[in-house]
């Protein structure tokens, strides 16, 4: 017959439906000497590298080397995506809203071209030149319940359909292979961040603050600057063996970013 809820599962009978969610959420624990000296090196020429494009470029070289967790899902099948394309979160108005860069390629480009390309698109987006505004301004003047619909018409549009129509903002596959955000420039170290079924990505990747924490080495406890990188997958396209395998490409290339770079890179 079983047994009547009572009490807190009652309630959490009433407030919860089944799980229906898809998400996973991970983190890696990294030691960011060998990021933070690359960084020096390409700051020391002049370029604006961050910590969020070294490990953007870290997902793009992890999903280059396995192209089939490259993938979009369409009619049910999984479809290998054309290119390996990084979206990186920018944010706007002071911090109080958010629009973001999609670069494509970004397995192929050094992390100071992905430097640049962020920082003058990002520019352009603050000074108002938003490839995404029209989309925006228009969902801002729709009332909710009909938001939720075009939303939805337009992640089919530009993804499932894979169309490109610049004319009211929505681009081809607009948020990529992958998203990729930071929270260190605000301070936090660990943090982790939802996916919405408009993204139509395989996962989404916050990169926390560089901090200096108390480590093991050779049974020797010792401080590191340690950087905790987190991730949120979609279990429709990743599960725990898929995850293993981009974990540890973006882990080789964290313990050795200047290795990875293009052939010809200065």
């Amino acid at each position: 017959m079983g047994t009547r809820l009572t009490g807190w599962r009652k309630i959490s009978a009433a407030t919860w439906g089944p799980p229906s969610d898809p998400q996973i959420f991970g983190d890696l624990e990294l030691d960011a000497r060998p990021l933070l000296a690359h960084q020096a090196a390409c700051r020391e020429a002049g370029h604006p590298v961050t910590m969020t494009h070294l490990i953007g470029r870290g997902v793009a070289v992890a999903l280059a080397e396995h192209p089939d967790l490259n993938v979009r899902i369409h009619r049910g099948r999984a479809v290998r995506r054309e290119d390996v394309e990084v979206f990186f979160i920018a944010s706007t108005g002071g911090g109080d809203d958010l629009s973001g860069i999609k670069v494509s390629g970004a397995h192929e480009k050094p992390v100071t071209a992905i430097a640049t390309e962020v920082a003058e698109r990002a520019g352009r987006i603050r000074g108002g030149d938003d490839e995404l505004g029209a989309a925006k301004a228009l969902l801002e003047r729709l009332p909710t319940p009909v938001l939720r619909v075009v939303m939805a018409l337009m992640a089919k549009l530009s993804v499932d359909w894979d169309l490109d129509l610049p004319s009211v903002g929505v681009r081809r596959q607009t948020f990529g292979s992958a998203l990729v955000s930071s929270v260190g420039m605000f301070g936090i170290t660990h943090a982790y961040a939802p996916l919405s079924r408009f993204y139509r990505v395989a996962f989404l990747v916050l990169v926390g603050e560089v901090e200096d924490r108390a480590v093991v080495d050779a049974g020797e406890v010792v401080a590191r600057p340690m950087l905790t990188v987190t991730a949120t997958l979609d279990h429709r396209y990743l599960d725990g063996f898929h995850a293993a395998r981009l974990a540890r490409s973006l882990k080789a290339y964290c313990a050795d970013p200047a290795s990875h770079e293009p052939r010809g890179t200065p």
